[in-house]
C-alpha cells in the first residue's frame, strides 16, 4: 500500500493486500471515499434520500439474492450517501471498513450488544462518558453481562480483571472529562496475553491525532457528532476495524436498527471535507488556552494531555500528533464562583457537547452530573469547580480575552 508521510511515498503491505493510496489527512478529508463524477456527473455526492430501492426485473432479485451483485435493496441496510461517507472515513482511520450510527451512543451500545452474550464480561475504565459507563454498568447486567470498572491507568487492575469470561478490554483514550490517555501498547498486551477484543473510544483523539487501530486496537468508535461533523449540526456515530468485525456489527443494526440517515451521512460528509484544517486550529487553539490557563488566578489545575504536567503527557506524545481542542480545569471557588465565571462569558457559549467550530463550556456538576447526587459524583471526580472548556477555531487572543474577562468577576 502506498502511504504518504512528509514527502516522501513510501510502501507497506497490508493483510488484505488492497494497492490504495493514502494521502496525507488533510487531502483524505477532501478526497476520501468520493466518487466523483458518479452521480449525473455531480462533484458533490448527493442526498439519496430514500426509504427503498428498486429492482428493474427478477434476474436482479436473483443476482441480489445469491450474491452475484451488491446493490441496495431498503434503506435500513444503508443508502449511498452513507457508504461513500463510511469509506472516507476509513481512509482517515486507517482500517479496513466503517459502519455509521445514528449517534455516538448507539454505536457503543451496538457494538458491545453484537460481541457480548449472556455470561460474558467485559472491562471498562472509570474515566469516561457518563452514559457509556452507565450501559456498562447497569444496562448490559440485565442482558447477564457482567462489566468490572477499574480506575483508568491502572493495568495491573485492568489485568486482575480479566477472568475466563471476559470478551472484550473497553477504554477512551483521551478520556472525558479529565483527558487522561491509555497507553495502547499496555493495552495491547493485555489483549494478546488474555485473547481479548480491544475497543478504543477515540471520539476526542480523532483520526487526525491518532490511530488506536495501529496500536492493537480491533474497534475503533467515535461520536461523528463532534470532531469529525464538527458543526455541531447532526448526531452520528462510527464503527471502524477490520472487514470480519465491522460485518458483525453491521448484522447486528441491520436487525435492531440504528441507522444514520441520508441528510446526516449528507452533512457529515461536508463536514469531514475541512476535517484536517479544523484539527490543526483545534490542536494549537487547544494548547495556547491551556498554557495560558495554567497561568491564571482561580485555576487550581489544568488537565490537557499536551501539557507536561499532565500524568499521561509521556504516552501522550508518544501516541499522539496533536492533542486536541479540549481543555480541563478546576476552578479553587464554590460552585457560586463557577457560575460568576460562566455568566461573564462572551464568546464561549454554555452548552454540553465538544468538538465544534464554536468554543462550548460547561461544569459537569451543575449540568452532565446534576441527576445524581453530590457524594456520587464527589466519588467520580466531578468537583464543583470542574469546568471543560471545548475550544473552537476561533482567534485564540480572543477565547483568552472571554476567558479572563470572565475569571476576573469572580
Amino acid at each position: 500500500m502506498l502511504f504518504y508521510e512528509g514527502d516522501d511515498w513510501m510502501i507497506r503491505e497490508r493483510k488484505d493486500s488492497m494497492k490504495k493510496k493514502i494521502m496525507n489527512k488533510v487531502t483524505t478529508a477532501v478526497h476520501g471515499g468520493e466518487k466523483f463524477g458518479e452521480w449525473a456527473d455531480s462533484l458533490t455526492t448527493p442526498i439519496f434520500q430514500t426509504s427503498t430501492y428498486v429492482f428493474k426485473n427478477s434476474e436482479e432479485i436473483r443476482k441480489f439474492a445469491s450474491g452475484a451483485r451488491e446493490r441496495y435493496e431498503y434503506a435500513r441496510y444503508g443508502n449511498p450517501t452513507q457508504r461513500v461517507a463510511e469509506e472516507k472515513l476509513a481512509e482517515l482511520e486507517g482500517t479496513e471498513d466503517c459502519l455509521l450510527f445514528d449517534s455516538g451512543m448507539s454505536a457503543v451500545s451496538s457494538t458491545l450488544l453484537a460481541f457480548l452474550s449472556s455470561g460474558d464480561h467485559m472491562v471498562t475504565v472509570d474515566d469516561a462518558y457518563k452514559k457509556t459507563l452507565h450501559f456498562c454498568s447497569n444496562v448490559l447486567p440485565r442482558f447477564g453481562i457482567g462489566c468490572s470498572v477499574v480506575p483508568m491507568g491502572d493495568y495491573a487492575a485492568m489485568e486482575e480483571a480479566v477472568s475466563g469470561k471476559t470478551k472484550i478490554l473497553y477504554s477512551e483514550s483521551p478520556t472525558n472529562p479529565y483527558l487522561n490517555i491509555a497507553d495502547f501498547e499496555k493495552l495491547r498486551e493485555i489483549k494478546e496475553r488474555h485473547g481479548l477484543l480491544l475497543i478504543i473510544d477515540s471520539t476526542f483523539g480523532t483520526p487526525y491525532n491518532q490511530h488506536p487501530a495501529d496500536w492493537g486496537a480491533d474497534i475503533v468508535i467515535h461520536s461523528a457528532t463532534k470532531y469529525l461533523g464538527g458543526h455541531n449540526d447532526l448526531l452520528a456515530g462510527a464503527v471502524l476495524g477490520g472487514k470480519e468485525a465491522v460485518k458483525k456489527v453491521r448484522d447486528y443494526q441491520g436487525t435492531v436498527g440504528g441507522i444514520i440517515e441520508p441528510h446526516a451521512a449528507y452533512l457529515l460528509l461536508r463536514g469531514i471535507k475541512t476535517f484536517g484544517l479544523r484539527m490543526e486550529r483545534h490542536n494549537s487553539n487547544g494548547m495556547a488556552v491551556a498554557r495560558f490557563l495554567s497561568t491564571c488566578p482561580h485555576i487550581k489545575r489544568v488537565y490537557y494531555p499536551g501539557l507536561e504536567s499532565h500524568r499521561d503527557h509521556a504516552p501522550a506524545a508518544r501516541q499522539m500528533k496533536g492533542f486536541g481542542g479540549v481543555v480541563t480545569f478546576e476552578m479553587d471557588t464554590d460552585i457560586e464562583g463557577v457560575y460568576r465565571f460562566l455568566d461573564g462569558l462572551k464568546l464561549c457559549k454554555i452548552a454540553p457537547s465538544l468538538g465544534g467550530v464554536e468554543s462550548l463550556i460547561t461544569n459537569p456538576a451543575s449540568l452532565s452530573y446534576s441527576d445524581v447526587s453530590r457524594e456520587e459524583r464527589l466519588a467520580l471526580g466531578i468537583t464543583d469547580g470542574l469546568v471543560r472548556l471545548s475550544v473552537g477555531i476561533e482567534d485564540p487572543e480572543d477565547i483568552t480575552a472571554d476567558l479572563k474577562n470572565a475569571i476576573d468577576r469572580i
